[in-house]
């Protein structure tokens, strides 16, 4: 897993650099103003699954799952931390149907 530099937007403007999506998955960071970009190159969809690691009265809470069009894109976020940090790292792991010409972008606004 590759851990994603988070980009952050500002009033003089950002031009965001995009990673190759790694085929193990990524991390990033969380935050309420924390998202990613997922653009998928591919001529069929992919899902891009955030690991949950909350919890309601001891009952694990599914992962979020976001379905991301054949040549489309998806902002996804906020990342909240309740909801999506790892107690170990901090981080949220990010994992991918298929990584093969998916470009990906931690930001924060």
């Amino acid at each position: 897993m590759a851990t994603l530099s988070t980009q952050t937007v500002s009033l003089a403007g950002l031009a965001p650099s995009y990673a190759t999506a790694a085929g193990g998955g990524d991390k990033c960071e969380v935050g309420d103003r924390n998202f990613l970009h997922v653009k998928n190159g591919a001529a069929s969809p992919i899902t891009v699954t955030l690991t949950v690691t909350a919890a309601v009265r001891g009952q694990a809470v599914g992962n979020v799952t976001v379905s991301v069009p054949a040549s489309g894109e998806r902002m996804i976020g906020p990342l909240s931390a309740d909801l999506l940090q790892n107690q170990t790292d901090g981080l949220c792991a990010v994992g991918y149907s298929s990584a093969t010409t998916v470009t990906v972008a931690s930001l924060r606004i």
